[in-house]
């Protein structure tokens, strides 16, 4: 089925290439974009205001303010358990057969660690100066309050799957939280196709890309190569995935580390200047000289706190959907809270700073063009510590964050498809598979502006229905904090008893949470 599959894209892109300009072979070779896809006028301005809305203003004061209100109810759980998080990470590969917790976060991370750690810090970098690092810093700090409510919640209303293995997230806290079935479903709509469509072609796109410039691979060819390797791997099922991810993701992280602190050992001497850079920046003091102080600390905020909320993904309500699939250990929902939490940190406070090393201590000259805003400007500022080999070096990076990307991606939506489809699940998650492969050569071979487009709306429709619902189910999850600790401080394991939970009577399975 998979070589039908292959054939039909192939003869697909060699008619429709010709058909533009009568020379498909000489297309090919060149591994140009053929294919454009834009929506109406009018609905590509009501899409472009919807987006303009929830990104410009309503997500961030409601991810900021949830993230704020979490820290704060739970007085800092971020900063007061932070050792611990690391402690539970190294129990976190005990599983019993089914997905481990740190398999769950290495799916997690697979998803938040894309291309947005590498083009994205450039972005906030080039429109919002250095300070924008330091708001990204903040962000994350609060997202992380948020990560351990929504990744609590997930697995305390998980359903066990059958397979020694649960499933869960926004879509099933929804339901059974608060028994709003039709929101839960909006919900998952919202994700299969931002996530588990879009974001696809979208991650596929910058492979195919970035490989074309480094090393002159055609754009249809890299995505027969992405389509013939992701392939296996989605119809493996999410213990696939998970196994994947734990073995690639650590991997491309510590190799990407390595990479920055030899840059950063290179330049050891302006490390203290680089910090100074970033502090004065958040509060206008680098600018303050040129009289727009107000306008540069604005562009500071908004630039950080955006590209750091698109990055770690806090609040969004993806991650929750990996944290559903972990067997914990201790045997408590808030232990996975803790384990995503530490996600969190990882993606923006350590990989998104690493970024930030390279392109800051490359000088302030790098950012006088006007094209290096993206990608560019990380490839350039990593090739002037380097050499050219630093730009092919971001090309192998963007291959491997933009392919565990897309398999965690995959996982997101599968797990959703899942709750749609009920017992017709099996036909409809294999239709889903033959559609994520349909739109990774798309997204290789396409220009994608209005499909992303459409995924940040998707995105953050889902992102707004998740803060609304874990905030009305935050009583719940202090309630597990609470419990967790509790336990933690009288010296004991902490054992999730659902029986000691007014709240969950009823709402929890009890295959995966049996009585203890």
């Amino acid at each position: 089925m998979f070589i039908a599959v292959l054939k039909t894209f192939y003869q697909f892109s060699c008619h429709f290439g010709a058909a533009v300009k009568n020379d498909a072979p000489s297309l090919f070779k060149k591994g140009v974009i053929f294919m454009d896809f834009t929506l109406p006028p009018l609905l590509t301005s009501l899409v472009d205001r919807g987006n303009g809305l929830l990104w410009g203003s309503v997500l961030i004061y409601l991810l900021i303010g949830a993230g704020l209100y979490f820290t704060v109810m739970t007085r800092g759980i971020q900063l007061r358990y932070f050792g611990h998080m690391f402690k539970l990470l190294r129990s976190s590969r005990q599983s019993n057969g089914g997905i481990s917790s740190f398999q769950a976060l290495s799916t997690s991370l697979a998803a938040r660690v894309g291309t947005g750690n590498l083009a994205g810090v450039a972005v906030a970098i080039y429109f919002g100066g250095p300070g924008a690092i330091f708001w990204m810093w903040m962000t994350a700090m609060v997202g992380m309050a948020t990560s351990f409510v929504e990744s609590t919640l997930a697995q305390a209303y998980k359903t066990d799957h059958g397979d020694n293995t649960f499933r869960g997230g926004p879509a099933r806290y929804i339901e059974r939280g608060l028994g709003l079935r039709w929101l839960a479903v909006l919900f998952s709509i919202c994700l299969i196709i931002a996530f588990g469509l879009a974001f696809n072609s979208v991650q596929a796109n910058s492979i195919a890309q970035a490989m074309e410039q480094a090393f002159a691979i055609p754009t249809w060819a890299m995505g027969l190569v992405l389509m013939a390797v992701v392939a296996p791997i989605i119809f493996g099922g999410l213990k696939s995935i998970a196994k994947v991810a734990e073995l690639v993701v650590p991997l491309m992280a510590l190799l990407y580390l390595v990479l920055a602190l030899v840059v950063v050992g290179l330049n050891i001497s302006d490390l203290p200047a680089a910090i100074m850079t970033i502090v004065r920046s958040a509060f206008g003091f680098e600018q303050a000289a040129g009289g727009a102080v107000g306008y540069a600390v604005s562009q500071a905020i908004m630039n950080g706190i955006q590209r750091g909320l698109f990055s770690n993904e806090a609040g969004m309500g993806s991650a929750p959907n990996a944290a559903a699939t972990a067997s914990t250990r201790p045997d408590h929902p808030a232990a996975q809270g803790f384990i995503q939490m530490l996600g969190v940190f990882l993606d923006t406070l350590v990989i998104c700073t690493a970024t930030a090393a390279i392109i800051i201590m490359a000088g302030p000259e790098l950012m006088s063009g006007e094209e290096n805003n993206g990608i560019q400007l990380t490839q350039m500022a990593l090739s002037s510590h380097v050499g050219d080999w630093g730009g092919m070096f971001i090309a192998v990076a963007i291959l491997l964050f933009a392919f565990t990307s897309v398999i965690a991606n995959y996982s997101y939506g599968e797990s959703n498809i899942e709750y749609l489809a009920g017992r017709r699940a099996p036909v409809a998650v294999m239709i889903y598979r033959l559609a994520v492969l349909a739109m990774i050569m798309v997204g290789s071979v396409a220009s994608l502006g209005a499909i992303w487009n459409f995924a940040d709306l998707s995105m953050g429709m889902m992102a707004i229905i998740n803060l609304v619902a874990i905030l009305m189910l935050s009583p719940v999850a202090f309630a597990l904090f609470r419990d967790y600790e509790e336990q933690l401080k009288a010296g004991k394991e902490p054992v999730f008893d659902p029986s000691r939970f007014p709240k969950l009577v009823n709402k929890v399975d009890p295959k995966a949470w049996p009585k203890k």
